[in-house]
């Protein structure tokens, strides 16, 4: 991707200070897409945290999920939230679930034209989106409809 979906001005999106989201960063811009997992129950979970919601310990993985996934729920934004966005709107932010990575979901746009349809359901792909010219440098994961249906894992959803 070449064009940036979203205009300049915005904040820079970079990991806190204390380096909890650091691997989900770097991977983005290796286009992986990383969630946390439990080593010992296998059991996903997104944002990161540092403790794992199901065992209350501090044993947490980063691993690679495949970046597919469906539309959970979407919004239209038709007024800026950001000063920057003024002439940007309407734009589709999307929640995406993966249910290759336990039924996880992430947030993000959805890219193409801002009136199309969405449905609940239709499949998604992951875009990483380089923004090299930034300081510091950075890639965020943007969402687009798939094309064909999704395969989803069996016992999920």
């Amino acid at each position: 991707m070449s064009e940036p979906y979203l205009p300049a001005g915005l904040p820079t999106p970079v990991p806190e200070r204390n380096g909890l989201s650091a691997p989900f960063w770097q991977g983005a811009r290796e286009e992986r897409l990383k969630v946390q997992r439990n080593p010992r129950t296998g059991v996903y979970q997104w944002p990161p945290q540092w403790i794992a919601h199901d065992t209350q310990t501090f044993e947490l993985d980063w691993v690679e999920v495949e970046p597919k996934g469906v539309i959970y729920s979407w919004t239209r934004v038709w007024h800026p939230v950001h000063p920057a966005l003024k002439d940007a709107c309407p734009y589709i932010v999307v929640v995406v679930e993966l249910p290759h990575a336990g039924g996880v979901r992430m947030l993000g746009n959805l890219l193409g034209d801002p009136r199309q349809e969405v449905v609940i359901g239709a499949p998604a792909e992951a875009v990483f989106e380089h923004h090299n010219d930034a300081d510091p440098t950075f890639t965020l994961v943007q969402w687009r409809r798939a094309d064909g249906p999704f395969d989803r894992p069996a016992g999920n959803l």
